[in-house]
C-alpha cells in the first residue's frame, strides 16, 4: 500500500508551481461526509496555500461517489475551471456494491481525463474500513485532499506549458 511508505500530505513545497490565477472545481460526495469534509478542507487549504484565491475555488456536492463522474463532467463543461478535483469515500461493506461503485467511478473519471482538455483529479478513497479512511483524511497517513490539490496545480501548470 502506497500510503504505508508515503504520507499523503508531505511534498517538496519547492516543486509546486504557483496556483495564482488558476481556477479549480471541486466535486465532493455527501456520503461518508465525516471523511469527505476533511478531504475537502485539505484540498481547499492546500490550494490557497499555493496562491489560489477563495473565489477561484468552486465547490459542488453530489449525493454519492458514483455521481462524482457526472458532477465532474458538468464542471468540465462549464468552462469555468482549469481543473476538477473529485472527492469521495467508499468503505467496503457486506455486498458487492463497493466493487460496482469503485469501478464505475474510476472508469468514469478516467474517461473524462482521456476525452477532455481539463484534468479531473481522482480523489476517491476506497478502503476496507472506516479507520483506513480516517487515516487518509487527516490521520496518520496525511490527507488525500492535500495530495489532490497538489496534483491539480501541477496538471494545470503542465497543461499551460504544453499549450504555449
Amino acid at each position: 500500500m502506497a500510503t504505508a511508505y508515503h504520507n499523503l500530505s508531505e511534498y517538496d513545497i519547492n516543486s509546486v508551481p504557483s496556483a495564482e490565477g488558476m481556477k479549480f472545481g471541486i466535486v465532493v460526495s455527501e456520503w461518508n461526509e465525516n471523511i469527505t469534509a476533511a478531504l475537502l478542507h485539505g484540498a481547499e487549504e492546500t490550494l490557497k496555500k499555493h496562491g489560489a484565491k477563495t473565489e477561484d475555488i468552486i465547490v459542488h456536492t453530489v449525493p454519492g461517489s458514483f455521481e462524482l463522474t457526472y458532477g465532474s463532467a458538468l464542471l468540465v463543461n462549464s468552462n469555468k475551471v482549469d481543473a476538477v478535483i473529485a472527492i469521495g469515500c467508499v468503505v467496503r461493506g457486506d455486498t458487492p456494491h463497493f466493487d460496482y461503485v469503485c469501478a464505475g467511478t474510476t472508469q468514469g473519471i478516467a474517461a473524462l481525463n482521456t476525452q477532455g482538455d481539463i484534468p479531473v483529479i481522482y480523489g476517491l478513497i476506497t478502503t476496507n474500513t472506516m479507520q483506513q479512511a480516517e487515516d487518509r483524511a487527516g490521520g496518520i497517513h496525511g490527507n488525500k485532499g492535500d495530495e489532490c490539490a497538489i496534483t491539480a496545480i501541477k496538471m494545470v501548470d503542465l497543461s499551460r506549458k504544453l499549450k504555449k
